[in-house]
């Protein structure tokens, strides 16, 4: 298992960053999983200043990721902005570019920070624990070492080369960029993308069923380093399917995600 960090900072003012072996995804080799770059994007977002200097505290709510393309393991530059400037409402983007090719956009919404604790309603129910999960076993036959071994998951039902729905947990064993603890948002984008997997209804040997985007809706800031997945996966009769899912910390129900899926015979 690798042990190097998601990515290297090459230039930070440039937005310049080395993506190591551990972002590799299970199915093409030199590929990154969408998990690593996620994060790195949440970052990004993370770090945009605000718009107006008498902004409120603000919090990410909603991020949109569009695939545009094949990213590759090696250097990339990711740049942000503000798009739709605001005092409590804001709307930032992102682009990741590898090799002068743009791979990746993003939105985000950034909303006001305000007291509704005593409206707070609609939560899932809490996933059990990770600590009564079974650990992931060998990985798949086939499947290719990188970012499944830089998690470590935990199984509520199931396991990757299970069909149907999937609960599991995971937790990063590397870090996001080197030398950085990630934050709790960090971290649940590293694992949020997985639901397509963790609900796989086809078998991979035969099927082909990639997303082409993700979109994660958070109710509330995630805590902490753990984050279970809950996801379901729904496939047409003309070559599309869609993934749902409940994201959920050691506190409970934190988002809601989707992905489209393109679905093909091998």
């Amino acid at each position: 298992m690798s042990e190097e960090p998601f990515y290297r900072i090459v230039d930070e003012s440039a937005g310049r960053y080395h993506a190591t072996m551990s972002t590799a995804g299970p199915w093409f080799a030199g590929a990154q999983h969408l998990g690593p770059p996620s994060a790195l994007l949440v970052r990004a977002f993370e770090r945009c200043a605000p718009s107006r200097p008498d902004a409120p505290p603000l919090q990410l709510s909603r991020y949109t990721i569009e695939i545009l393309g094949v990213v590759p393991v090696g250097d990339l530059e990711v740049r942000t902005w503000v798009e739709r400037p605001g005092r409590t409402i804001e709307m930032l983007a992102a682009e990741m570019t590898a090799g002068g090719r743009a791979v990746l956009r993003a939105r985000a919404w950034r909303l006001a920070i305000t007291d509704t604790a005593d409206a707070a309603v609609g939560a899932a129910a809490p996933l059990p624990a990770p600590e009564v999960a079974a650990p992931q076993g060998e990985r798949p036959h086939g499947w290719l070492p990188g970012y499944l071994d830089a998690v470590e998951w935990r199984w509520l039902d199931g396991q990757w080369d299970d069909l149907g729905p999937g609960r599991a947990w995971g937790r990063l064993r590397v870090p996001v960029v080197e030398g950085e603890e990630p934050t709790p948002l960090q971290s649940l984008a590293a694992i949020a993308d997985s639901a397509n997997g963790v609900a796989a209804s086809l078998p991979m040997k035969d099927w082909l069923f990639v997303n082409t985007e993700l979109s994660v809706h958070l109710h509330r800031p995630p805590t902490g380093a753990w984050t279970g997945i809950d996801a379901t996966t729904a496939i047409g009769p003309t070559g599309t399917g869609t993934v749902t899912a409940t994201l959920f910390d050691l506190d409970g129900h934190a988002a809601h995600i989707a992905q489209e899926l393109t679905v093909r015979h091998r």
